[in-house]
């Protein structure tokens, strides 16, 4: 495949593939060289950039991404362990954001105007 069509495929701007490549994020192993020493993307390059998509979405950061790639491999512990950390990081982000919601609840009960200057009654 082209860049260009991997980059339709998997709803990326080409820059970004690139700079995936440059991170190490895409792998040898998904860019090959046709003889006119052009990039040629192996199939299994748009199922790897779906997962690397989703990680990205579920709050791991490309540091992260790139971490996991370089190990080349997990157990399924280690798997696990993974997962729960970000879910647990997640949690945690989720109750920070329902007290601040709860905040705000509070502030609109107390009917603050801003008329006389934000924060006056």
């Amino acid at each position: 495949m082209k860049i260009s069509e991997v980059a339709k495929q998997v709803n990326l701007p080409i820059s970004t593939i690139r700079y995936y490549e440059k991170m190490g994020i895409i792998t040898d192993e998904y860019v090959l060289r046709d003889q006119n020493n052009y990039r040629v993307y192996d199939l299994g390059i748009v199922q790897h950039l779906d997962v690397v998509k989703q990680s990205l979405a579920v709050g791991f950061t490309i540091q992260d991404i790139q971490s996991m790639i370089s190990k080349a491999g997990f157990s399924r512990n280690e798997q696990r362990s993974i997962l729960q950390d970000k879910i647990s990081e997640i949690e945690e982000i989720q109750k920070k954001l329902e007290h601040a919601k709860q905040n705000l609840y509070d502030i609109l009960e107390t009917d603050i105007t801003c008329e006389d200057g934000f924060g006056k009654y």
